[in-house]
């Protein structure tokens, strides 16, 4: 078994088990530094298959701004991590039959039967020079330019809509210090005189 071989599995085998311990592990933020790990070793089997700008993205994109906004958020909101308890136990078995469903399924289809090297012949060692980076954006602006742009418009749009529903005017009680300190008794307390009343005579 050659040196690749041999990475790729131990890349695979870390994969898995980041992966596993996202779904099963009940501590939100460990669960966020195993999904950090499964992208990591992810942009290393990306690497493999010489997708050097693929693993970079994944790496700076995810690792580098989803994953710690998602740990800033997770950190600050302060979760309540009991019910989260109580229900993993709950729901654990459905999980498992679910869990196994999707896992036959993967095999039936990502099974050696379409995937195997008789069917798809490894990637060919590309000669020195050559630039991945370049042949992704070939591609993007000349054979997928119109979905590329489309999609574009789409994220355009969807951020613009994100800015305007946070700009939303938002009715919050403010103090203004310089009017508190050139208050005045007599704007604050009124003070009235009033002649004894007999209760009875009330009544």
């Amino acid at each position: 078994m050659s040196i690749e071989k041999l990475i790729f599995y131990g890349f695979a085998v870390i994969l898995l088990f980041a992966a596993t311990m996202v779904v099963t592990i009940r501590n939100p933020v460990k669960a966020a530094l195993f999904l950090i790990l499964a992208f990591f070793t992810s942009a290393g089997i990306w690497l493999i298959l010489e997708a050097e700008f693929l693993a970079l993205i994944l790496v700076l994109v995810y690792v580098g701004a989803v994953m710690v906004l998602f740990l800033f958020v997770v950190m600050m909101l302060d979760i309540d991590l009991a019910p989260l308890q109580e229900g993993f136990t709950q729901y654990l078995p459905i999980g498992i039959v679910v869990a196994a469903l999707i896992t036959v399924e993967m095999i039936a289809v990502l099974g050696a039967a379409h995937f195997g090297l008789d069917i798809v012949a490894a990637p060919i060692p590309h000669p020195e020079g050559y630039s991945n980076t370049r042949e992704i954006g070939l591609l993007l602006y000349t054979v997928y330019v119109y979905p590329f742009e489309i999609a574009s418009v789409i994220l355009t749009v969807a951020i613009v809509a994100a800015i305007t529903l946070t700009l939303r005017e938002k009715k919050s009680k403010s103090q203004n210090i310089a009017e508190q300190v050139k208050v005045r008794r007599e704007d604050r307390v009124r003070l009235i005189k009033m002649d004894a009343v007999n209760k009875e005579e009330v009544d």
